[in-house]
């Protein structure tokens, strides 16, 4: 689609005041605590993916609440020796991990390389099948995820995906051959919001949010033309009366709330003409980063964003902080 944003020399100056709950420190502290009260209990068992030079097991890990999560870990055959620089990937909406033969860049470039599933997804027939349920619900909500839990935050859907990647770092930095001081984060979209979240809420290496949706949410909300953020359009124009509540709840899980928090460096991508996750909003996030940030900008495209000249760029500018 053309243009439809604010205008695109103002965009890297975009720093909009983003309603930011009084105890969303505490909140999110209690959330991990609780969490960290249950044991990671990382599972790896090997699994035959039919490849010669990477590496291939099945990762399960506790996450929020003590669910358990499930991954693909891989890494280059023959290096079991080394500590590694490791890569964390979180999925695009409806994505599952998969098949371990799909996801195989980041190994190959000399990485360990866990990609987390995100619960109660996986079932988008152009991007992966999911394996691991999401056992926690409330209330009334739209199709979709956004508005699960949104009556309250501790109920609401991205509390337990957010938590689940902060858990699946903790479980990478205990995996056999990983440096743990050398751990990056990474996703496209929804990735790029959990990338966001998870690099707020604990210190990573490094942090890589592709075309990041949720930051800025209610100008998304109010704004993005297409994608998932009209759930909450939806669920607001039969629950008229919950505006400022459920605008509230998201409030926690927005991204401009966790970058401001974040320290790794980060390399962002933006697309000028993203219907989904406009502009605006990648930038609102972008712009509150507490660490260095590179933004890399792709004028003509929509959500789909760089992707393999954004991994390019990605694979350069990783090397050059981790080695």
């Amino acid at each position: 689609m053309p243009l439809f944003d604010i205008d695109a020399a103002e965009l890297p100056h975009y720093r909009p005041e983003v309603a930011e709950p009084a105890d969303f420190d505490d909140f999110w502290a209690r959330t991990l605590a609780e969490t960290r009260a249950h044991d990671l209990a990382v599972e790896l068992t090997p699994v035959d993916a039919h490849l010669s030079a990477i590496e291939a097991a099945d990762l399960t890990f506790s996450g929020f609440g003590g669910h358990r999560v499930k991954g693909w870990y891989l890494r280059p055959a023959g290096r079991a020796d080394e500590q590694l620089p490791a890569v964390v990937e979180y999925l695009g909406y409806g994505g599952g991990r998969g098949f371990a033969h799909t996801r195989l860049t980041w190994a190959a470039a000399g990485y360990a390389y866990v990609v987390m599933d995100t619960r109660g997804q996986g079932t988008a027939p152009t991007n992966g099948f999911g394996a691991t349920p999401d056992p926690a619900g409330a209330g009334v909500a739209a199709p979709g995820t956004l508005t699960r839990g949104i009556e309250d935050p501790h109920d609401h859907y991205y509390r337990r995906v957010y938590t689940d990647g902060v858990r699946a770092v903790e479980a990478v930095r205990a995996l056999p051959g990983v440096d743990p001081a050398r751990v990056a984060v990474t996703g496209v979209s929804q990735g790029g919001a959990i990338t966001t979240a998870v690099a707020g809420l604990i210190d990573v290496a490094a942090a890589m949010p592709d075309v990041p949706w949720l930051s800025h949410v209610r100008r998304g909300v109010e704004s993005a033309p297409a994608g998932p953020f009209a759930e909450v359009r939806t669920y607001l124009s039969a629950h008229r009366h919950r505006v400022e509540d459920t605008f509230r709840t998201l409030s926690y899980i927005d991204g401009v709330n966790h970058a401001k928090r974040a320290q790794a460096p980060a390399l962002y991508s933006v697309a000028l003409m993203d219907p989904v996750c406009p502009p605006s909003t990648v930038y609102a996030a972008a712009n509150r980063w507490g660490g260095h940030v590179d933004i890399e900008v792709y004028p003509f495209n929509e959500h789909e964003g760089g992707t393999e000249f954004q991994r390019e760029r990605q694979l350069e500018w990783l090397a050059d902080r981790l080695g």
